[in-house]
């Protein structure tokens, strides 16, 4: 099993303790209010989205209304608390897979560690882990720039450089595969919203205009090395497979916000693709 990064919420929820007993939420657009026994429904209503469920007191609201530094830190903290409760249902849910995570470009450096000391996953960035003694995957979760200045992003030259260390530690180019967050550039699985100068979608013929903004340092090792397949994500608006020679890249897309996992079931055997399933749920 592997999850190629962006395992973090990009959204955060407070659930304000109120002096007089219960909590008040802004949630969806609604302002909720609900008592200590719905508490718990609540925080699953929206780690269901995505989201993150923060309970503190109006003090700390309005903390994080004027100190950014506490806003990160808070970030973080429920970030690790997330990811640490993902990474035990493992042995429960999971028992007998071996599970490989390497962390996107949307994921911050402090989960590095929680990831590398959990006895549940395999640890992967930039480095190459087997799939089984034949099948051999190069991980790099690092993206090209964006418009949002996320953790792991930089230039297309750095991220050549990053791609050709990791590729350079595999065996068997023909037989592995790649393993990079970051979709190749102009291949139909890295189509995003253009955005104007304030980040707003770009609109043309009264719809939203879409634009490749994939990595041209991933393409061109993929067109260089051709491994059998090429494992991406980060474009979650832009699910689908392509063949760039002879490498199948494929994206599952995400729709996160909406409870919804995107995945596939691959079956490799001897050096090809005996089985390709899309699954969602």
């Amino acid at each position: 099993m592997l999850m190629g990064g962006d395992m973090t919420s990009k959204v955060m929820v407070p659930i304000v303790r109120e002096p007089e007993g219960g909590y008040t939420a802004n949630f969806l657009g609604k302002k909720m209010k609900i008592s200590e026994e719905g508490l718990p429904d609540l925080k699953k209503q929206i780690r269901q989205h995505c989201y993150l469920p923060y309970v503190c007191s109006k003090a700390e609201v309005e903390k994080l209304s004027q100190d950014q530094e506490y806003v990160e830190k808070v970030f973080e903290d429920l970030e690790v608390e997330m990811v640490k409760d993902w990474l035990s249902l493992i042995p429960k849910k999971a028992p007998d897979s071996k599970v490989i995570i390497h962390p996107g470009n949307d994921d911050k450096f402090v989960l590095d560690d929680v990831l590398r000391s959990s006895p549940n996953v395999v640890f992967a960035e930039e480095s190459v882990v087997h799939f089984d003694e034949h099948h051999e995957a190069a991980c790099v979760g690092w993206s090209n720039l964006t418009p949002w200045h996320s953790p792991r992003e930089c230039t297309e030259d750095e991220l050549l450089e990053k791609l050709e260390k990791t590729v350079s530690q595999l065996k068997s180019i023909e037989t592995s595969c790649f393993c990079f967050h970051v979709p190749p550039y102009n291949s139909t699985i890295d189509m995003a919203p253009k955005l104007d100068g304030t980040l707003r979608p770009v609109y043309e013929g009264g719809r939203p205009a879409f634009i490749p903004v994939g990595s041209t340092s991933v393409r061109k090792v993929i067109e260089k090395y051709q491994p059998l397949l090429g494992l991406h994500g980060h474009i979650h608006e832009s699910p689908g497979l392509v063949k760039i020679g002879k490498t199948q890249c494929i994206n599952p897309g995400s729709e996160y916000t909406e409870g919804i996992l995107k995945a596939y079931m691959i079956e490799l055997e001897n050096g090809k693709v005996k089985r390709l399933q899309r699954l969602e749920g």
